[in-house]
């Protein structure tokens, strides 16, 4: 899969992102118009926030994907990893706020049940069903794509989805059997796993900012194929760091030094080739040395 098919499908993903977000904001307030509900306006209030999130995530993905120019020779994709650790940020602080209301109410005693079931509950429907089909989406774009930033999106809309199911669920349950605790059991349950999520993207975010090297998976496959390539004898100095969705590739191969400049090129060429049509988001550098080549004494460098 080509980068530029790569870029499409994070874009895709961000403007259904923002679509989705743009349509509940909306349902909401026609939502909160008819009941004059609290827990609408609070869900409001969290779709506006995703609306804001998702514009950013979109304007990061959008600038993430320009090429590289004079000021940014190896492009612009750490833009990915800053609008990551932002939106990791953001989670773990929404985290944060779910599990303060649902300590309190349950150190308090309060039903924290959903109030006007018609309309309402309603619209949390068709939030879950809109909102389930943007994480579907999502989540098969990260896979495709390894953009932290649409895959910290989704985690934030997981945190959304699982919430109003569950507020759905409690309501049930409450109306049902009288518990109505089980809304803030749940809301903890989702705190702790929009805590985890946060926790994961943040890392991967901070790592590649960081110039961490790609996963031993990938680095074992350049190796593999590097190995068995035709004319390549050997190879050394393989280093990799991430940057957003890229992984750049240095690498020195051993060639025989006596064919043409001209062959050693072609085999160098193909090489990349190949590994660029394995892993779609390398973006390789090779220097080809002669067979035996023995470091020279004034280059220290490990």
């Amino acid at each position: 899969m080509s980068q530029a098919h790569h870029t499409r499908l994070n874009m895709s993903a961000g403007m259904f992102s923002v679509a989705v977000a743009l349509i509940l904001v909306f349902a909401k307030l026609w939502a909160l118009s008819l009941t004059g509900s609290v827990a609408i306006a609070a869900t409001l209030a969290d779709s506006a926030l995703d609306l804001m999130m998702s514009i950013g995530g979109l304007i990061a993905i959008r600038y993430a994907a320009k090429p590289a120019d004079e000021d940014h020779a190896f492009g612009h994709t750490s833009a990915e990893d800053l609008a990551a650790l932002a939106q990791s940020l953001f989670i773990a602080g929404s985290a944060s706020w779910i599990t303060y209301v649902a300590v309190k109410r349950l150190l308090s005693g309060e039903a924290g049940a959903l109030s006007d079931e018609g309309a309402g509950i309603t619209v949390m429907v068709f939030s879950i069903l809109l909102t389930f089909g943007l994480v579907l989406w999502q989540r098969f774009v990260a896979r495709k794509t390894g953009n932290k930033v649409v895959a910290a999106d989704s985690l934030h809309y997981v945190g959304d989805l699982v919430p109003n199911v569950g507020a759905i669920v409690a309501l049930w349950v409450s109306s049902r059997f009288g518990l109505g605790t089980i809304d803030s059991i749940v809301a903890l349950m989702a705190a702790a796993l929009m805590f985890a999520g946060s926790f994961k993207i943040g890392k991967t975010a901070w790592d590649a900012l960081m110039d961490r090297a790609a996963d031993e998976e990938m680095i074992d496959g350049i190796g593999k194929i590097t190995d068995d390539f035709p004319g390549v004898h050997g190879f050394h100095d393989l280093r990799t760091r991430q940057a957003g969705s890229r992984v750049f590739v240095n690498m020195h191969i051993e060639l025989d030094g006596s064919q043409s400049l001209d062959d050693a090129h072609a085999i160098g060429a193909a090489l990349r080739r190949k590994i660029v049509s394995t892993y779609p988001s390398a973006d390789v550098m090779i220097h080809k040395d002669p067979i035996g080549v023995e470091r020279h004494p004034d280059d220290d460098r490990r």
